[in-house]
């Protein structure tokens, strides 16, 4: 019912990324009904969405970050579920890398109707790809709506203790977030 990538996925050595996709039907198996034609659809249409097809023979621990990373989200969309979870899917990576990865994000939910929900500490990148936006401190939602209307100075420091100047993005048109300094405590 829901496909879930934690923030630092774990696999064995030597495990291809076509093994690793394939282990995102393990949820449809049972002792009677194993491996089918709809599982291998399944697993040839996630490894298309991500671009990984011409990768499926390499070994996950041979990939860089960037390739890795679409691997996991590959195996995630191999369960087949409308929501998917995805915990920090850009942790490690380099900016072109994190912007890919959002990028296919975006499709997934433009194109195919996935919902996503994701959690990105990148206040920029948040802006800029998500619909809605969660503020979150000490455990307790401190504010949710649109990126514009959470992402203001006051809530800048009052969840995270930062001053900074709030500006609109020149090529997305949403907020953009300029740190200026850890706020003072008053």
């Amino acid at each position: 019912m829901l496909g879930v990538l934690p923030q630092s996925p774990s696999a064995p050595e030597g495990l291809t990324v076509a093994d690793l996709v394939a282990r995102g039907r393990y949820p449809h198996q049972a002792w009677y009904r194993q491996w089918s034609p709809a599982d291998e659809e399944a697993v040839a249409e996630a490894l298309g969405w991500t671009g990984m097809t011409e990768l499926a023979g390499r070994g996950l621990d041979e990939l860089p970050g960037g390739q890795r990373q679409r691997a996991w989200i590959s195996m995630a969309l191999a369960q087949g579920t409308d929501v998917l979870l995805l915990d920090e899917p850009t942790t490690h990576l380099d900016l072109a890398h994190q912007v890919e990865v959002l990028d296919l994000v975006r499709r997934l939910h433009a194109e195919a109707g996935r919902t996503v929900v994701m959690v990105l500490h990148d206040l920029n990148l948040a802006a800029r790809y998500a619909h809605r936006l969660v503020a979150m401190r000490g455990g307790r939602i401190v504010a949710s709506g649109p990126p514009a209307d959470v992402l203001t100075v006051q809530l800048l420091r009052d969840v995270f203790e930062l001053d900074a100047v709030v500006t609109t993005d020149p090529v997305a048109g949403g907020p953009l977030v300029v740190p200026v300094g850890r706020a003072c405590r008053r």
